[in-house]
């Protein structure tokens, strides 16, 4: 009785983890999948533009670093997002973007977030 009901167990466990879904990506996709997930942007806009500015780098760029005063005074977060010449046109929202404050307290308060380049020209 208790064989049996240890091996029902073992067959109930093995099928659910057989069940889950896994796929291999190559690794230069994985930016592209986190990007769906957020806005390129955050929440303020530059000041002279009164919208967020797309500071372009290099497609291989892969890390930020974001200053701030006080402690810890850095932070190292992702590039995730990558530039593309589509323009899709002026979308149905637009403003809600904070202003810099008088006295910002990091660098993302400037509203100048980084997009990596394509990486071809003719990328689209």
């Amino acid at each position: 009785m208790i064989k049996c009901f240890s091996i029902t167990i073992c067959v109930v466990v093995s099928i659910s983890l057989g069940a889950a879904e896994s796929y291999a990506e190559a690794p230069y996709l994985r930016p592209l999948r986190r990007a769906q997930m957020y806005n390129w942007h955050g929440n303020y806009a530059h000041s002279e533009y009164g919208q967020p500015l797309a500071l372009v780098v290099p497609p291989t760029a892969n890390m930020q670093t974001n200053w701030s005063w006080g402690a810890p005074s850095a932070s190292f977060s992702r590039i995730d997002h990558q530039f593309g010449r589509d323009y899709p046109g002026p979308g149905p929202f637009a403003g809600g973007f904070l202003r810099t404050p008088q006295w910002p307290a990091n660098t993302q308060q400037f509203g100048v977030y980084y997009a990596r380049a394509p990486w071809y020209p003719t990328q689209r």
